[in-house]
């Protein structure tokens, strides 16, 4: 299991940003399709505290959000321990 997750659907274009960010940046990470997986939905439920949007990121434990939240934390530096 990777440090990171994205909670996400296949319908979803900022889902798909987050993946290039982290791609981009060699920054490894576990999609959890919550469209294809009932029991993914009961977890992003849990996790995210009920969110009702994806993407929900959750890195090492700790759910910060979605793409502006990744970003915002990227540039203050919290994402540099995760990439190569």
């Amino acid at each position: 299991m990777n440090a990171v997750r994205v909670y996400s659907t296949g319908t979803c274009p900022i889902c798909v940003k987050v993946k290039a960010f982290l791609d981009k940046r060699g920054i490894a990470y576990d999609e959890i399709r919550i469209d294809l997986d009932r029991e993914a939905m009961k977890e992003f439920a849990v996790v995210t505290n009920h969110a009702r949007t994806v993407p929900q990121i959750v890195v090492e434990g700790c759910c910060i959000g979605g793409f502006t939240e990744l970003t915002e934390l990227d540039m203050d530096g919290g994402l540099a321990h995760l990439q190569p």
